[in-house]
């Protein structure tokens, strides 16, 4: 099942089109109880929204990459990755990506084009249309599921939250995700499960 928070009301900022589709994003709102999400995953979310310029997420001018200081967010680092966006064609190209991420690939990738490390990304409609959605709305996303990129086979289950980046608070440059992954089988926990527990049992829905 794939979990979504959709609102057909059109509330798209940066003059969207109403009539533009993204597929099972359109329409996709974060949905305003977040209570169930991985802490650390929620923690991105909730520090996106705190360094906007003026304070207005969702639907106001979105943060830059000038707006992060990153000492504020040291603990998520490792599980955190960004891409540049380029346009004309729309593409993605890996700007950092943590510890975590490149111990889950299997490799660095930081300099390569998304579209190349992740072919699948292309050939899956639910994975593209979920960064066209943000790079053209300025909307932040979240999904549980199975992973859609290749990643570590012992990842089953992963949670992600992506936010947009805009340095002029308005055009999308750049989208942030981070990730975390769930048990692999029983009795082994992720490399987040203490921050788990903390946060109480782990809700493990199927998603795409």
């Amino acid at each position: 099942m794939l979990q979504l928070v959709v609102n057909h009301q059109p509330a798209m900022p940066y003059g969207t089109p109403d009539r533009a589709e993204f597929g099972v994003w359109t329409g996709y709102r974060i949905p305003e109880d977040r209570a169930d999400w991985h802490p650390l995953v929620r923690e991105l979310y909730d520090y996106w929204r705190s360094i906007a310029p003026d304070g207005q997420l969702p639907g106001g001018y979105l943060p830059g990459r000038q707006h992060i200081v990153a000492e504020d967010i040291a603990p998520l680092w490792s599980r955190l990755w960004m891409m540049d966006v380029f346009r004309g064609p729309l593409r993605y190209r890996y700007r950092l990506c943590g510890t975590e991420m490149v111990r889950s690939l299997g490799r660095e990738v930081t300099g390569a084009w998304v579209d190349e490390i992740h072919p699948e990304l292309i050939a899956n409609p639910q994975s593209r249309e979920r960064l066209r959605f943000m790079a053209e709305t300025g909307c932040a996303t979240w999904r549980r599921g199975p992973p859609l990129w290749t990643r570590d086979p012992k990842h089953r289950l992963i949670e992600t939250c992506i936010v947009p980046l805009a340095c002029d608070g308005r055009i999308v440059d750049k989208c942030w995700p981070s990730r975390c992954c769930s048990m692999t089988r029983a009795g082994r926990s992720d490399p987040a499960g203490a921050a788990r527990r903390q946060a109480g049992s782990y809700q493990r829905s199927a998603g795409t």
